[in-house]
């Protein structure tokens, strides 16, 4: 399926199908034997959770704009089309992630680790599962009983939570119940005692794995009994997802909103976008369901395998050999922070890049806790997008606070999937003294900045940081980002003049070094691709080589398009959505795109603009989509030191060269591997680990 813009003629991928072909690579790695088992299971549960929050996210978008259909018709003639293609992709999909489980689940027997169910257990086992669900889980299940209309099922069922529907049938009317599993209170994982299990391997018990779906399903006749009178009882699982646009006054003209309907306005808030279901559950269940979620539409309701919300097998313990999961990796040390005392007089020597998860991502909350108690420290601004539950940042700041230091923290409070824990820590920061900033209400704020002021020989001096993720401790072990720390004076005064702009947006501000979004993004990023495009017209060596997460904003798009028509050599590693089509004569013959995926989530947006020779690097929060250019505060700085960009253009240049994990994306995104013929094996991130370990090695030579 590829749409074409009539009037400039230039064609695009649709984005949706897009984010599903990225889902089919993390699919791919589930399905690579050359990564370790339990590392494969995990890519499982990775792909279940991209799942969830494409529908929660993407298919939501595509079924409201069918919902308008009648009031938006000029934008929604291709969505029903769209929405049957991605059904059928979906499909396909479920499919093969289907084939790997079961292929995973034979690879593990191998290693003496076996996934059993509730049908597979023996007497003894059967009896401890009983003590375990009497013991353990009953104490944390309260049935909902569907009779009646006491249960409204469809505000009652929690989005993307693990359910069992239960049928009691006897003499009577059967009986339904909805049993939520409880996993936020106990392990989805447990393990059977090895004394249970009489088989051997290599004179080796083979260690057994009892899901908490199934233990609920072996003991749910004892979760009934006495209350309810039955013959048979059975359970299936289900899972609701719902729309995750909560505010649809976010994303629609309030003109628009006024001329809907009552019934329509509720529908977009309120439908669920999905119901995945076992497929086995019996047609009579599942029109009870139906009925009961007033969920009718044929494309809500989806049949899958036995167990939902596979993504907690995100977290899938290894019961078995080290070998079982990906080596470790060990945080690298930085030669630029060991050299020196303080973090401040490491970044006053020279400006520093940091390169998730490869170096320590405690040289930055080192660097906030020295903030907190040194005398020097006047102020400390940061923004807060996404932050650990149990975050060292926010705590450095709570005693910055103690010890008298000014703190700004801006909070956006809608980062999708973290509002609650946003909300906490905000609670928490402002009762502390805090000053809490909410920004701007039609602007989320995606920019990774941190402000810390001293003052030094009476003068206020200024330190920043800019970077391409989350202040989080925990993703910084699984998310490539990049983190640049200065006190270039000009560069870090426009750091502060974010910080005005999210307080007073009113005001006129200049950036002539940061990138900063919305306002004065879009027109730098189409200046620095026309000028690399007049460049080739002259006759110049004219080349861009981007990284970033998703490339899908049109009026970008089109401007590569134009370039390439010029002769303007392009590279971009993506990792997710592409809506450029690569490849094609006479329009992106010039264009070439990969995606890596590996075992750590790619997420750093690197701009390389060759400029005549004189390379034009940035570091940025902002991917090449509509809303990062034009509906957030996103903030992308340039690279000057010289050291510095060689570094990053050298990692650009070993995942460019990845034949192991790279994927070529083309005209229909098939996702076929590079290939690599007679060169030697790249595995860039392994690559880039090894040449951060290099200059480390040279630093601790030098000190010997």
């Amino acid at each position: 399926m590829q749409h074409t813009d009539t009037t400039l003629e230039f064609p695009t991928y649709p984005r949706e199908l897009s984010w599903l072909a990225f889902n089919g690579r993390v699919l791919q790695e589930a399905a690579d034997e050359r990564n370790p088992p339990i590392e494969r299971l995990r890519f499982l549960g990775i792909y279940s959770n991209n799942m969830d929050e494409f529908f929660r996210v993407r298919v939501a978008d595509v079924k409201r704009r069918i919902l308008l259909k009648k009031y938006q018709s000029d934008e929604q003639e291709d969505a029903e089309e769209l929405l049957q293609e991605i059904q059928q992709q979906v499909l396909q999909l479920g499919a093969r992630f289907n084939a790997i489980y079961l292929d995973i689940q034979l690879e593990l027997r191998k290693h003496n680790i076996e996934l059993i169910d509730n049908f597979k257990l023996g007497e003894l086992q059967s009896g401890w599962v009983k003590s375990y669900f009497r013991d353990e889980v009953i104490k944390h299940i309260s049935p909902m009983i569907l009779s009646g209309e006491e249960v409204s099922l469809p505000k009652a069922l929690e989005d993307n939570t693990t359910y069992l529907m239960v049928e009691m049938t006897g003499s009577g009317k059967p009986q339904y119940a909805i049993v939520q599993v409880p996993t936020n209170e106990l392990s989805r994982f447990i393990e059977l005692p090895l004394h249970l299990n009489t088989r051997k391997k290599n004179g080796h018990y083979r260690r057994q794995i009892l899901l908490l779906d199934d233990v609920i399903v072996h003991c749910a006749a004892d979760l009934f009994a006495g209350f309810f009178e039955f013959d048979h009882i059975q359970a299936y699982s289900l899972k609701l997802t719902r729309d995750a646009e909560y505010n649809i006054s976010d994303t629609l003209d309030q003109s628009l909103i006024d001329k809907m309907s009552k019934g329509i306005r509720q529908r977009l808030k309120s439908e669920p976008v999905r119901l995945v279901y076992d497929a086995a559950m019996p047609e009579q269940m599942l029109k009870v369901l139906s009925k009961q979620l007033g969920t009718s539409s044929v494309d809500s309701l989806i049949p899958g395998s036995r167990y939902r919300n596979f993504k907690d097998f995100i977290g899938f313990p290894n019961i078995g050999h080290q070998s079982l999961e990906f080596p470790a990796m060990p945080p690298l040390k930085s030669p630029d922070f060991e050299q020196h005392t303080t973090s401040f007089d490491a970044i006053r020597a020279g400006d520093i890049l940091l390169y998730y998860p490869y170096h320590n991502f405690g040289y930055f909350t080192e660097w906030v806790r020295q903030a907190s108690f040194d005398p020097k420290v006047t102020h400390i601004k940061m923004t807060m997008y996404r932050v650990a539950k149990h975050s060292r940042v926010i705590h450095s700041l709570l005693d910055a606070v103690r010890n008298g230091k000014k703190v700004t923290v801006v909070v956006e409070l809608k980062a999708r999937f973290d509002e609650e824990n946003n909300i906490n820590w905000a609670r928490k920061m402002t009762e502390a003294g805090i000053q809490v900033v909410f920004g701007l209400t039609t602007l989320k704020i995606h920019s990774k900045l941190c402000l810390i002021s001293r003052l030094e020989k009476g003068k206020p001096v200024h330190y920043g940081h800019i970077g391409t993720g989350n202040f989080n401790e925990k993703t910084a072990r699984i998310y490539t980002d990049m983190s640049l720390f200065t006190c270039h004076q000009e560069i870090t005064a426009e750091i502060d003049q974010v910080f005005e702009f999210i307080e007073y947006s009113y005001r006129p501000y200049q950036f002539n070094h940061l990138i900063v979004s919305p306002t004065w993004s879009r027109p730098r990023l189409l200046a620095l691709i026309q000028r690399e495009t007049d460049f080739a017209i002259s006759g110049r060596k004219a080349e861009i080589f981007l990284k970033v997460n998703n490339l899908v904003d049109q009026e970008i798009v089109n401007q590569l398009y134009r370039a390439s028509q010029a002769g303007v050599k392009i590279r971009i590693i993506v990792r997710g959505m592409c809506s450029l089509v690569p490849g094609l004569a006479g329009k992106s013959q010039n264009i070439k795109v990969i995606s890596v995926l590996d075992r750590f989530l790619e997420h750093a947006r690197v701009y390389v603009f060759h400029n005549g020779g004189e390379t034009d690097l940035y570091l940025s929060s902002a991917d090449w989509m509509t809303r990062n250019i034009d509906q957030r505060v996103e903030v992308g700085v340039p690279i000057y030191d010289i050291r510095l960009k060689q570094q990053i253009l050298d990692t650009l240049d070993i995942q460019w060269r990845d034949n192991v994990k790279a994927r070529i994306i083309d005209a229909r995104q098939s996702n076929a591997y590079v290939k690599r013929g007679n060169k030697r094996s790249i595995r860039s991130q392994q690559q880039i680990y090894d040449y951060f370990a290099r200059q480390q090695g040279l630093h601790n030579d030098a000190e010997t």
